[in-house]
């Protein structure tokens, strides 16, 4: 039996069987079987060679947005207007058959959008060209789900589209649970939590115990934060799920009702939206435009010399989701130089009490804040206990440099 029956048996298994507090335990064996299964055929896939065409798109500006949808929902048409991509649109499905990249720069900030081919029902398990699709979208900072307006009336297409990004790890608008999790060499399982656990069934301490059995983990520590559910300790034991911002947009609202318009923007992480056609113009873009913001995190920090100007024009971009909006990161940033010789910085904005402030390398950023790093000076480089390792190491990297030019 192949690895796909062998998901769909335990897919059929878990329809079967009544939910109550009494079958959590079984459900949480039977979820961890599943998830297992579908790691392996994702990793199979991966290692199995396969040389078709692949979407290898080069990273470009401060944040990568990827457009998710069925086929012929407007995801082209709204990747031309938003950028000066021109993207291939047509009445026909599938007219996009690769990824096709487009820059947009809002607030100073250049974004990348990634007109995606449509993906279909059974996407994860490589219908069409689904997997291909899907792992461009984990490589995204955020997930525009565009949909059609006028075929959402039970959210069908969003149910389908939902599912097969959650198959394949991704967690939509949703935060890592609060779950500690280490493995140890003996000492059997720790299972601790620091309040009471009520969606594991009538014996947490069972459910959680059949499903680490199942992973063949047997020594390991477990510490509960927060009231998680069996899927979210699964998530945390498989360590690859990637929780990401995704925006629904319902695009073409034109030709429907305005109490569907009402209904479909009432609806939570969701904006309506409708691309120019002919003589209509485009409706609600400056909307989309500002959500994806918001959802992005995105701050912006301009840079400070001593004596000058801040320089406005060209901001220092950093995310809450990536690396962290500290004064480290924006080191990191420009130059690790900078952060190894780092003695305070001055911030003027509104992280700050009072303008300017003086900061260490812990302090967080807000956007737009201005920043000026002040380093060690010679004196100061030279007290430090780690000075003599650190110019060996400027040396050793200067001739390795030097060698690899003579060569």
């Amino acid at each position: 039996m192949g690895i796909v029956d062998r998901i769909k048996e335990i897919e059929d298994e878990m329809k079967r069987t009544q939910i109550n507090k009494a079958t959590e335990g079984h459900l949480g064996r039977l979820k961890a079987k599943l998830a297992k299964l579908r790691t392996e055929l994702l990793e199979g896939e991966k290692t199995s060679g396969g040389g078709g065409e692949g979407f290898d798109v080069a990273k470009s500006g401060d944040g990568r947005v990827a457009l998710i949808g069925f086929p012929s929902v407007g995801k082209s048409t709204m990747l031309s207007q938003l950028t000066e991509t021109q993207s291939e649109t047509n009445a026909v499905e599938f007219t996009t058959l690769t990824c096709i990249p487009g820059n947009l720069i809002y607030n100073d900030v250049r974004i990348q959008l990634l007109d995606l081919p449509g993906i279909i029902e059974g996407a994860a398990h490589g219908r069409g060209r689904g997997r291909e699709v899907i792992a461009v979208a984990k490589s995204a900072d955020m997930i525009l789900m565009v949909l059609d307006a006028g075929q959402e009336a039970g959210n069908r297409h969003r149910e389908i589209l939902e599912n097969e990004l959650e198959t394949v790890g991704l967690r939509l608008n949703r935060q890592p649970p609060d779950i500690y999790f280490r493995k140890k060499n003996g000492g059997g399982i720790t299972f601790n939590s620091t309040l009471r656990l009520t969606k594991l069934g009538d014996d947490p301490y069972q459910t959680v115990y059949k499903i680490l059995h199942e992973y063949k983990l047997h020594n390991c520590e477990v510490l509960f934060r927060e009231d998680c559910t069996t899927d979210d300790l699964i998530d945390v034991i498989e360590g690859n799920r990637k929780y990401v911002k995704c925006l629904y947009v319902y695009n073409k609202v034109d030709v429907v009702s305005i109490e569907d318009v009402d209904r479909l923007a009432r609806m939570p992480n969701s904006t309506v939206i409708a691309c120019a056609h002919g003589d209509r113009p485009a409706l609600n873009f400056d909307t989309l435009l500002a959500k994806m913001w918001d959802y992005m995190g995105l701050t912006r920090v301009y840079t400070k010399r001593r004596g000058e100007a801040p320089q406005f024009e060209e901001p220092v971009v950093l995310g809450s989701e990536r690396k962290g909006v500290s004064v480290q990161s924006a080191c990191m940033s420009i130059s690790k130089d900078m952060l190894d010789n780092f003695n305070y910085a001055l911030v003027w904005g509104t992280s700050t009490k009072y303008n300017p402030q003086r900061v260490g390398k812990e302090h967080m950023l807000s956007d737009e804040d201005v920043l000026q790093v002040i380093v060690k000076t010679a004196n100061q480089q030279k007290r430090d206990k780690n000075y003599n390792q650190k110019v060996q190491a400027y040396f050793d990297k200067y001739k390795k440099k030097k060698k690899a030019l003579k060569t």
